[in-house]
């Protein structure tokens, strides 16, 4: 019999690629929770006193907490477009829940089709990865803008809105546009119990050959819960509904991570797993002080000023618990300033791949590992209100900026720009602008400089600024 060499050698190196993909592939699994509203002070090992999170205490116990984590943005659509990206909410191309398009109309409109998001880079790194949850990114009619189209393999997303009444029901879209995922209001207690189970059902059907990412895209505490058990902690309490409702929420989700993490555990995946659990912006709250969440019920926000909406540090500081098991010191404090532009860069750097250039974060993997950290010069934020709901006093634009210890803030392009010291008032109260000329120079420098114009969000929120597509 005559034996070709070349062959034999081709199934050698075959072999031995296989054989060795998953076994020496020691990159950690990551798991990325985002909770939808929840407020800097909602947690009990962030101040919490009424409001029962026992899972994401212990967690807490285990891990990593920060001081100083920003989102992306006040509200759900921009401050998820960062979190994708890496790019700062001035450059990113989603600057509020809806866009000025034309005549006055304002609409939510999709992530750019160019935009390089997490699910595309863990794919090109060799990850199997995961999207659950609210993507808010999209436009309801094309499939092309969810979040499978985006990178992720294994992609089931709340959808509402559209056309057609094909994608106002109730449930998971799975992998774009291939099959409902119905939500059983009489199975689960809330929808992240639901997307909880959806994830189980990834980890379950998964492939062992590759790490993976999981981002779990929660919808507690803002989610619109219908006639769930969202009572259920507290319904004996004498107080409003709609602050049972809230309290309930945040419980139920804290049960939710507690059996996700339970998972992690029995399937023997935790123990190299990067776990972070953060927050999308501050916590919501009604405006009107009528029939909605008040801030101060549950003092929401600690001693922050404001909540969702605002950039002021109660509508953008947000918790950011860590934990990788021997790798991060329990129970350890972090006052690094840092948010979610650079979640991607600190992603890039522990699976091995270089950071994307569009991404301006600096990762923050030296604080997870108490070596010394890289700091930013400053962070910026750009916002505008959309106008479909509310009026927009000075264009509904906003910005504000981090330069160490001091915060600027500026409600309108014309309006004085206001400056707190942090360190010394948190809560910004005490407006010292005119003791900083300097600072105040250079804020304004960055409010104009540090940003790109972008379809839909016109500098200024003036309409004549408005840029055609």
């Amino acid at each position: 019999m005559i034996i070709n060499k070349s062959i034999i050698k081709t199934l050698i190196i075959t072999f031995f690629l296989v054989s060795c993909s998953h076994k020496n592939d020691t990159r950690p699994n990551i798991v990325l929770l985002l909770a939808d509203d929840l407020g800097y002070n909602e947690l009990g090992s962030y101040g919490q006193k009424i409001i029962k999170t026992p899972h994401l205490d212990s967690l807490a116990k285990k891990s990593m907490m920060f001081t100083d984590f920003y989102a992306g943005s006040p509200v759900c659509s921009p401050a998820r477009a960062v979190l994708l990206t890496g790019k700062s909410s001035s450059h990113v191309s989603i600057r509020g829940n809806a866009a000025f398009v034309k005549d006055s109309v304002w609409e939510q409109i999709a992530l750019d089709k160019n935009e390089y998001t997490l699910g595309e880079m863990f794919k090109e790194a060799g990850y199997q990865s995961a999207f659950i949850g609210k993507w808010h990114l999209d436009t309801a009619d094309q499939p092309e803008t969810w979040a499978f189209s985006h990178g992720f393999d294994f992609a089931a997303q709340e959808q509402w809105g559209g056309s057609t009444d094909k994608y106002k029901k109730q449930g998971l879209w799975l992998n774009g546009n291939e099959e409902l995922l119905p939500y059983d209001f009489n199975k689960h207690d809330c929808k992240d119990a639901f997307y909880t189970d959806t994830a189980f059902k990834f980890l379950e059907e998964k492939s062992e050959d590759k790490p993976f990412f999981l981002f779990m895209s929660y919808r507690a505490p803002h989610s619109f819960e219908g006639p769930l058990r969202d009572t259920l902690w507290y319904a004996k309490e004498d107080w409003p509904k709609v602050e049972q409702a809230q309290a309930a929420k945040i419980t139920l989700q804290d049960q939710q991570v507690g059996r996700l993490l339970e998972k992690l555990e029995s399937i023997n995946e935790l123990d190299n797993t990067l776990v972070l659990y953060t927050s999308d912006n501050g916590a919501h709250f009604n405006h009107d002080n009528i029939n909605g969440h008040q801030l101060e019920f549950f003092d929401s926000n600690g001693n922050l000023r404001g909540g969702k909406r605002d950039l002021y540090e109660g509508g953008l500081r947000v918790p950011l618990i860590a934990y990788w098991k021997d790798k991060i010191l329990p129970g350890s404090i972090a006052d690094h300033i840092s948010g979610f532009r650079d979640i991607m860069t600190t992603f890039a750097e522990i699976i091995g791949v270089e950071k994307p250039i569009q991404n301006k974060g600096i990762s923050f993997l030296p604080t997870l590992f108490n070596k010394d950290q890289m700091k930013h010069e400053f962070l910026n934020w750009e916002f505008q209100l959309s106008g479909s709901f509310q009026k927009l006093p000075d264009g509904g634009f906003r910005q504000s900026v981090r330069i160490g210890d001091f915060k600027a803030v500026r409600y309108g392009v014309d309006s004085s720009i206001e400056l707190y010291n942090l360190k010394d008032d948190e809560s910004e109260t005490n407006d010292i602008s005119k003791l900083y000329p300097e600072i105040i120079k250079r804020s304004e420098q960055i409010f104009l400089s540090e940003r790109i114009d972008t379809y839909g969000f016109p500098y200024g929120g003036v309409i004549q600024n408005f840029i055609p597509n």
